[in-house]
């Protein structure tokens, strides 16, 4: 079921051309100027209209009649009565983890006074609003909320808000409202789609615009981020999932198979692809991957996604199959090698790191503590997860008093005039009657 492609006489380097445009391009049919079109439609009709479109296209795309946009006090405290305490437990324990691990990416403001009177310094602060896109469709992302909601409240925003599209009959999925109690969501929200995004940009009588969105969604999501960007900001530009695994002769095929085959069920779009110096372990992989797919019930998801995107990649060494994950740049890299502590440092671009075989990229997802909103389609070669960075801004602080600035006058004003910019050089030579 994985496509086969062996680079160990790729002398030219072309198969790797193609396999890496592959990868980092998959967009499917639905994007492309009409999509942007679509969105720019619907984004202008909730600036206009507010939450009459908003009704209008929660009925048209979700098929659903709603009265009210807000979720009300009584429905998450009903939502409570409908999630199982173990269920409610696990979401408790992994919004701990995911505490813990941001709390220590937290930056304190700094000022450094020198003897000269001159004082410079960084304020740190939070962003005041935030808002959190949840998906619904096919599966109810619940990690989704701690993953976005967590790493804001840590970093201290004031207010965060979540949109997330409704059933048919207008509810919200109960996990999904505890989560976002749980991880400190202050209002949640009716809405989904590019239409949830405008929203939250630009604002209803319903719901508040926000300075950052944030959050994983379809194409049309994706669009409409990118279009409101600036008028707002946002966490990244996501595409698909994607899984890449290196492994060599110590992997083990059945845990190999199934963390391909877990990545493959997000979406016909998603790719996972197995890099090997073992032909004999792509072999197995391949076997367990056709009989571990027999069990789960989103195969069909799963087959074409590997169909299309799925990849078993045979490299000479170790050293190859870096290096073709450093091109990729994959939002998940798993080292299934025998000693991936020694490799570390060869690993330059990649959304999150999962060492050993006990470290699959479930546990991210999850429980792990980083949240699992990462880069994708070779975006990590520069960008980076959703982390507390995202939710704060700095301010740099600056005091010169007159003794100090004096001392440095001429200089500024040599600047200013070798720029042509005589009112830079005015400003400072006023105040000291020049």
């Amino acid at each position: 079921m994985l496509n086969i492609v062996d680079l160990r006489n790729d002398f030219d380097g072309s198969i790797k051309k193609d396999l890496y445009k592959k990868l980092t391009q998959r967009t499917g049919t639905q994007n492309g100027t009409n999509t942007i079109s679509i969105v720019a439609e619907i984004i202008d009709n909730v600036k206009q209209n507010g939450d009459s479109a908003l009704k209008e296209y929660t009925k048209k795309f979700d098929k659903a009649q709603i009265e009210t946009i807000k979720v009300s006090e009584e429905d998450i405290t009903a939502a409570y009565k409908e999630v199982a305490p173990e269920l409610l437990e696990t979401i408790k324990k992994s919004k701990q983890n995911i505490w813990s691990f941001h709390e220590k990416q937290l930056q304190n403001s700094w000022i450094s006074p020198k003897e000269d009177g001159t004082m410079l310094g960084q304020l740190v602060r939070p962003l005041e609003k935030v808002g959190l896109y949840v998906p619904g469709g096919t599966a109810p992302l619940i990690s989704s909320v701690l993953m976005t909601a967590v790493p804001a409240k840590v970093a201290g925003v004031e207010k965060l808000i979540m949109c997330t599209p409704p059933s048919q009959d207008g509810s919200i999925n109960p996990a999904i409202l505890v989560a976002a109690r749980e991880a400190g969501v202050d209002e949640v929200y009716r809405a989904g789609g590019a239409q949830a995004v405008a929203a939250m940009a630009y604002g209803t009588e319903t719901i508040p615009s926000v300075d950052k969105i944030c959050g994983p969604g379809n194409v049309y999501v994706a669009t409409a981020k990118r279009l409101v960007f600036g008028d707002c900001d946002i966490d990244m530009f996501a595409g698909p999932s994607e899984i890449l695994v290196i492994a060599d002769s110590s992997a083990v095929p059945e845990y190999v198979a199934a963390d391909l085959l877990s990545q493959a069920e997000h979406d016909i779009l998603a790719s996972s692809v197995l890099v090997t110096d073992d032909v004999s372990l792509l072999d197995s992989v391949k076997t367990e991957i056709e009989k571990q797919l027999l069990g789960l019930k989103r195969n069909e998801i799963i087959e074409k996604s590997l169909k299309s995107y799925g990849f078993g990649i045979l490299v000479d060494n170790l050293e190859e199959a870096i290096e073709v994950s450093n091109n990729i740049a994959p939002e998940h890299l798993e080292l299934c090698i025998k000693e991936p502590m020694s490799i570390l440092g060869m690993i330059k671009n990649a959304g999150a790191i999962f060492v050993g075989n006990y470290s699959p990229e479930p546990l991210g997802d999850y429980m792990a503590g980083p949240s699992h909103v990462l880069p994708t389609s070779g975006t990590a070669r520069f960008s980076s997860p959703v982390n507390v960075d995202q939710f704060i801004k700095k301010s740099s602080l600056i005091y010169y008093n007159k003794q100090s600035l004096e001392a440095t006058n001429n200089d500024i004003v040599r600047f200013a005039e070798a720029e042509l910019l005589d009112a830079h050089a005015n400003a400072i030579k006023v105040r000291f009657n020049k």
